[in-house]
């Protein structure tokens, strides 16, 4: 029963994350107004807003226009719901659950729009600097977190290596590389996991985008200078992080 109840809230805070991945990048309030179809603009009704079942129930289509209704919606619901079942198996009810189902949240909304509009909002990663340094003052803190000098060392540092290649990229080639929020990700990521983690998601995350985009510039679809969204990179790149920590640790000891 726990484990149903935690998956629903899951699927519930996967809908709020898609109405933020829809709204935040249109400056449009969050909480202002009723959900809608974005083809005919027709107003959607409690009932067909139930995460995952609705989309389900009604074959992913409007139930007007019968327009398709993107599959991102169902997709966001189901990664909610099962990165916060995760979380519980492992942590169970605590504040370590707590701030992680926040943090996993967070990096789902910017996963998907950074992915589809190249930013990542302010708002998101101010306020989770805030709260990574904040909860670093916690005794009790899990070891999964760092200590505060250890959170603040780990903010300035992952904001400055991201500043200092955008600025070294900027002298070279006379142009933008990658962007500042970028940068704040990973100050996000710093305060939150420390300083030990930013090596790792560096190489990680440039590792991957590498691997993603090779078969892109074989079929000469893109090129070297084309612009891709990087933070999904370093949120795969952290979520990797997490699961091997200790391992990671262990090899540099």
């Amino acid at each position: 029963m726990d484990f149903l109840l935690v998956g629903i809230l899951g699927s519930l805070w996967g809908s709020f994350a898609n109405v933020c991945i829809y709204r935040l990048p249109l400056k449009g309030g969050v909480v202002k107004g009723r959900s809608f179809c974005p083809k005919c603009k027709k107003k959607i009704f409690w009932y067909e807003n139930i995460p995952i079942l609705s989309y389900l129930i009604l074959d992913g289509k409007c139930s007007k226009c019968k327009k398709e209704i993107s599959s991102q919606y169902l997709l966001v619901e189901t990664i909610s719901a099962i990165s916060f079942l995760i979380i519980y198996y492992f942590f169970g009810i605590s504040l370590t659950s707590i701030l992680l189902m926040i943090l996993f949240l967070s990096f789902l909304i910017i996963f998907f729009i950074d992915l589809k509009h190249y930013i990542i909002p302010n708002i998101l990663t101010f306020p989770m600097m805030v709260l990574g340094f904040v909860k670093s003052f916690d005794p009790n803190l899990n070891p999964i977190f760092p200590n505060y000098i250890n959170s603040l060392i780990g903010g300035i540092f992952g904001y400055l290596i991201i500043w200092t290649i955008i600025l070294f990229y900027k002298k070279i080639r006379n142009k933008e590389g990658m962007g500042l929020g970028d940068a704040k990700l990973l100050a996000v990521i710093g305060f939150w996991f420390g300083w030990v983690s930013i090596p790792f998601i560096i190489f990680f995350s440039s590792a991957i985008a590498l691997i993603i985009v090779i078969p892109d510039l074989l079929k000469k679809s893109k090129k070297l200078s084309s612009q891709i969204p990087f933070g999904p990179h370093i949120i795969i790149a952290t979520l990797i992080f997490i699961v091997f920590k200790d391992k990671f640790l262990i090899l540099l000891l």
